[in-house]
């Protein structure tokens, strides 16, 4: 059976530690970071199946994160979490390359959805 990995990156302990706990079920391997060095040394070293991202982490020369994940890899499946709940944004981490947006305050549920779809090799886009 293939190993399945995440990486998830948020600035948030508390949310990191809940959706961690929600991804550890769902994953063998989830590698967590909360700042943009390391999420770019986790994504050379280890290759996740899947990156779980907050949109406001902060990243430099690039306008968010979708764009920085894109240009890493074209192919890479990327969840956005964000706090934003415009449809401007969401169409933008969209076409920035994301697999799925999800607004903070959503259900672990939608969250669960996301992931499955994605790694089923769908998208999800929920405000």
């Amino acid at each position: 059976m293939k190993k399945t990995s995440v990486l998830l990156a948020d600035k948030n302990p508390a949310l990191v530690e809940s959706i961690r706990d929600l991804l550890d079920t769902m994953f063998d391997t989830v590698v967590m970071v909360s700042n943009e060095k390391s999420m770019i040394e986790t994504l050379n070293r280890f290759g996740p199946d899947l990156v779980v991202v907050d949109l406001d982490m902060f990243v430099t020369g690039v306008q968010n994160v979708a764009i920085l994940l894109n240009r890493y890899d074209s192919e890479l499946k990327f969840i956005v979490l964000s706090t934003h709940e415009g449809t401007e944004v969401m169409a933008n981490c969209k076409s920035s390359g994301a697999s799925g947006y999800i607004l903070k305050r959503s259900s672990a549920e939608n969250l669960i959805k996301a992931v499955e779809a994605v790694q089923n090799g769908g998208t999800f886009f929920s405000t």
